[in-house]
């Protein structure tokens, strides 16, 4: 019998990183479709956007984008890191738990490069952030009451 040869380091990997999306529930390349879960992303009800890919929302929470196709600066909010809602949308909007965005937030702080959004403890003070600010976009639970001043912007995927 001729003895196997050890896998290199690569194969290593790409076995462990299935074995973590597998045991996180995450398949490998998976990306949730946006707005079909259980938040859903809103905006000024003057904005004159009225969808977005998922990717172009992530660009605006992650402040790569600074601004709306009309020029008015964006202004995006958080909900508290602790907030399932707020794992909701980091998994379906930017693809990633929302460890993951705090660390990209950490080093964005270390660098002095920019400042993350503000966190809201609720769903309730979200909406009234999105109401005041012309550029304002957020995300709350899907069913959250919403009044007037704000609308639900569509994510594509």
């Amino acid at each position: 019998m001729r003895p196997q040869a050890a896998p290199d380091r690569a194969s290593i990997g790409k076995a462990l990183a299935v074995v973590l999306f597998v045991a996180c529930g995450i398949a490998p390349g998976a990306r949730p479709a946006a707005g079909a879960g259980d938040v859903v992303v809103i905006v000024n009800a003057a904005n004159s956007t009225s969808a977005l890919a998922a990717a172009e929302v992530s660009s605006l929470f992650l402040k790569k984008t600074e601004a709306w196709p009309d020029k008015t600066p964006a202004s995006p909010v958080d909900l508290d890191e602790r907030s399932p809602a707020r794992e909701s949308f980091s998994r379906q909007i930017h693809s990633k738990r929302t460890a993951a965005i705090k660390s990209y937030w950490q080093k964005m702080i270390f660098s002095g490069r920019e400042v993350p959004p503000p966190e809201k403890a609720s769903p309730e003070e979200v909406v009234r952030f999105v109401r005041s600010h012309p550029g304002g976009i957020g995300y709350v639970p899907a069913g959250t009451p919403l009044g007037s001043g704000v609308k639900i912007l569509e994510v594509r995927p």
